[in-house]
């Protein structure tokens, strides 16, 4: 198999010319941001090579940087990827029935569990970024004071104030359930909006509702515009942020599985970690997600 020219650790001794990536992922990227998030499919197939593997994730490939990533490796390593659109939940439970080979997610505690219980293998931390609580400008609850997410949690249930919830058992359904338990409420009534959707449809929804919502950074930061209603009310406590893993499944589980960590190893290295920190930088003026340096102060 094709890698390139040139030997990187992590990719048994192979290794992809920087220049080469340098000039390939700038134009992916400027392509990928510019088409609208909503056209993206319930999944996607990137790459036409004869290594075909399939990977199952939710907000990496709904703001397109999956794709990047994807075609910056199938191209050289002469690959195929098939991404299934899936919240955490989902995509760990496609990996544990060996549906998928890999996933990439955000729950912490689902993702040591899957490692114990033997269905998942080679945990690799490719990024992070965080979430946002935001709401209605006039924010009647008054979370823009809260002293933590917990405390933001409890002032939307006093006050009765909509609150839009994924209730999907994403990731980030799962961090607000969290939440609420920190906050010792268990949440109900007609405040309490579930959705049973993703992110992107979920802001939507609050916006029209007036209500609050939990939003991961990188989705505020590219679809602010379909909440024009909303803004950011309360940000910055550590258990905000939002690490990502990589998993795949034990080794002959699944037929693309020595494939999909080839894949894995390549979002580690260098150059992959280089596309994970500067995607969005030249549309938004900031990347849409930290890379892997970052995230480990958090892990």
């Amino acid at each position: 198999m094709r890698i390139g020219p040139a030997s990187v650790k992590g990719y048994g001794g192979i290794m992809l010319r920087r220049e080469f990536f340098k000039r390939a992922v700038l134009s992916m990227a400027v392509c990928a941001l510019g088409n609208a998030v909503a056209d993206e499919p319930e999944g996607a197939v990137y790459g036409t090579g004869k290594s075909v593997f399939s990977l199952a994730t939710g907000s990496p490939g709904e703001l397109g940087l999956l794709r990047v990533l994807a075609e910056a490796y199938c191209r050289e390593a002469d690959a195929q990827m098939r991404w299934v659109k899936a919240g955490t939940g989902k995509s760990l439970d496609l990996l544990r029935e060996r549906k998928v080979d890999m996933v990439m997610v955000h729950a912490p505690t689902q993702v040591e569990k899957a490692l114990r219980d033997g269905w998942a293998t080679g945990k690799t931390l490719i990024g992070s970024n965080e979430f946002y609580i935001v709401g209605p400008k006039a924010d009647p609850a008054g979370i823009a004071g809260a002293t933590s997410a917990s405390d933001a949690y409890r002032r939307i249930a006093q006050a009765g104030a909509p609150f839009i919830s994924r209730g999907d058992n994403s990731g980030t359904h799962q961090k607000e359930m969290q939440i609420w338990q920190r906050a010792s409420i268990e949440p109900g009534g007609p405040w309490y909006i579930v959705t049973k959707d993703f992110m992107t449809a979920s802001l939507k929804r609050a916006n029209a509702e007036a209500g609050y919502f939990m939003s991961d950074s990188s989705t505020w930061i590219m679809e602010k515009g379909v909440a024009p209603d909303l803004q950011i009310l309360y940000r910055g406590d550590k258990f905000l942020v939002n690490t990502y893993h990589a998993l795949a499944a034990p080794a002959g589980a699944t037929p693309g599985r020595d494939t999909a960590e080839r894949f894995i190893a390549f979002v580690a290295s260098s150059p992959g970690q280089g596309i994970i920190a500067d995607y969005g930088r030249d549309r938004f003026g900031q990347g849409l997600y930290n890379d892997a340096t970052y995230a480990r102060q958090y892990d």
